[in-house]
């Protein structure tokens, strides 16, 4: 199946917290970097989370490679996965020497406090110099001599409730400086979160709360011009029972001597305990598959690509990852 989102460049995976966006973002990134293609999975938040999913060392302000993407239908090896932990002072210190040729001065400055001064009497400087380096990896090209040039990346975003901000802050700063390496890069780093280079991406859960959000989130970025990508539904539980016996179980039609007999050819002591117990333990799936029915709908009206990824019995680990970046793959969203 052909890829949902072939022009994109950068993705954007946001999303309520608890839902699994930096999973998500993983797994995705997994599941692009195939065909050789090298691929630079970004996180901006501070909390290591790319370390902890793949079992690395914390990650420094350094792209480090960190695994092998999904290999593809034929069995031909994947591309390679690097990572970048954006921290706010290692990027400033690395705009100045870029844009304003100070290098050892630079490193002087921040002794000063310079990057605390910056972002506390410009809160908005800090969301624009990460996202100031994550416009860097995209727009690499062969004169950045020795750096790895990337056919994708995968920025793990703040949560949606924050993400039009992070992405327009831009905008804002744009307003403070009319002229200069400031104003420049402000505009060219708008012009790539709005252009078709781009696609934000939404994970929610099938529960009201995220579920609203995230059509909160997508009429938000539609408002601010910023390029809606797909809605991806993680922790989807296994369908236990199927549509007949969910309706049997809710009109309260089980038979109840039939899961008795079951359970005494599975060598079990069927007594009424037992029986009860499971009844109830099926009115529980039934009321949860109907609530999850009734958000599935919601997501479905969304009018984007979307696409469910299971909840894993074992938790998240690397083999859980290529598992999802599997299933991502065959849902088309890589």
């Amino acid at each position: 199946m052909p890829p949902d989102f072939p022009q994109v460049q950068l993705h954007v995976v946001t999303g309520k917290g608890g839902t699994g966006k930096s999973t998500v973002a993983a797994a995705l990134a997994l599941a692009l970097a195939t065909h050789g293609k090298n691929v630079l999975l970004c996180e901006v938040e501070g909390r290591q989370g790319i370390a902890r999913m793949f079992d690395v060392d914390p990650l420094p302000y350094a792209e480090r490679r960190i695994a092998t993407g999904l290999p593809d239908a034929d069995g031909e090896r994947g591309g390679v996965v690097h990572a970048l932990h954006i921290e706010p002072e290692s990027a400033l210190l690395e705009y100045l020497s870029m844009y304003y040729k100070l290098g050892r001065a630079g490193k002087l400055l921040d002794r000063f406090g310079v990057t605390e001064f910056a972002t506390t009497i410009a809160p908005g400087v800090r969301d624009v110099l990460l996202t100031g380096k994550v416009y860097e990896a995209v727009k690499r090209n062969a004169r950045n001599k020795g750096a790895i040039q990337y056919d994708a990346v995968v920025l793990d975003a703040p949560p949606t409730g924050r993400i039009t901000q992070f992405l327009g802050v831009n905008s804002e700063v744009a307003g403070l400086a009319k002229m200069g390496p400031v104003k420049n890069q402000a505009d060219n780093v708008m012009g790539l979160l709005r252009s078709r280079l781009t696609a934000v991406h939404l994970v929610t859960v099938l529960e009201e709360m995220p579920v609203q959000e995230t059509v909160d989130g997508l009429a938000d970025l539609r408002a601010h011009d910023l390029p809606v990508g797909g809605v991806v539904v993680n922790l989807v539980r296994q369908r236990d029972l199927d549509d007949r016996a969910l309706v049997a179980v809710r009109r309260g039609k089980v038979d109840r001597a039939g899961v008795a007999a079951d359970l005494q050819r599975a060598g079990l002591v069927a007594d009424d305990d037992l029986v009860e117990g499971l009844l109830a333990e099926a009115g529980d799936h039934a009321e949860r598959r109907a609530l999850e029915d009734e958000q599935r709908a919601v997501v479905s009206g969304v009018d984007v690509p979307t696409y469910e990824l299971p909840r894993l019995v074992g938790g998240i680990d690397l083999g859980g990852l290529y598992e999802l970046a599997g299933t991502l793959r065959e849902q088309g969203m890589a």
